[in-house]
């Protein structure tokens, strides 16, 4: 008889980043919806996303937090809404998932490259420094779900996913226009966040993939 092997994912806390899907679950499905009937495309919508990111990072490049603030405050539900629209064609479509998530890495690369070539340009060597390391453990972050997900493990446990970056830094820009130690904070909680979600995430692997393994035929 053949037999394979199946294997559980451990149950894991509800993420900030899932809270906020399941919240605004309807509104995107309606909006997603229209933008289909109107002849939209979800890719069209990503790759607006990443230029409305490309545009704010040369505000943070130069230092004027509130016009980059805006930008990426007016380009954040293009992020959601591709996803959304693509739902709304119909069957899921391979490559719209993988440009997507390839685009994101493009848009982390943009914020923290610009910030940490505008604190380059001001000689502060440390906020460079934090700004890379930050920039290392979001794409860790990224890659260590991915890898998982080839694997067959789900994996979205952490503390520090995208959305969660994109609020620390949303948060922070305003308020460095007042206190310019708000960024300093910001990205030595990114920097620190994301390592520890990255170091969470290889954990959470670890744990499942060291679990005994079911026997089943089918």
């Amino acid at each position: 008889m053949n037999r394979k092997l199946v294997k559980r994912d451990f149950p894991t806390k509800t993420t900030f980043s899932q809270r906020v899907r399941r919240l605004s679950a309807g509104l995107l499905t309606t909006t997603g919806r229209v933008l289909h009937r109107s002849g939209v495309h979800p890719d069209a919508l990503t790759l607006a996303g990443l230029g409305m990111v490309a545009l704010a990072s040369l505000f943070l490049a130069q230092g004027d937090w509130l016009l980059a603030w805006t930008i990426l405050l007016l380009g954040l539900p293009l992020d959601a809404l591709d996803g959304a629209t693509a739902r709304a064609r119909g069957p899921a479509r391979p490559f719209g998932a993988f440009l997507d998530s390839t685009l994101d890495r493009y848009a982390d690369a943009l914020m923290l490259g610009s910030l940490a070539l505008h604190y380059a340009q001001t000689g502060a060597l440390w906020l460079v420094g934090l700004a890379i390391v930050a920039l290392h453990g979001a794409l860790t972050v990224s890659y260590t779900r991915a890898r998982a997900e080839g694997l067959g493990i789900a994996c979205e446990v952490g503390w520090f996913s995208r959305l969660e970056r994109l609020a620390v830094l949303l948060i922070a820009l305003p308020l460095n226009a007042l206190d310019e130690r708000s960024l300093n904070v910001a990205l030595i909680i990114l920097a620190v966040g994301t390592q520890i979600t990255a170091l969470q995430r290889i954990l959470y692997v670890a744990k499942v993939s060291h679990q005994p393994e079911e026997l089943q035929a089918p």
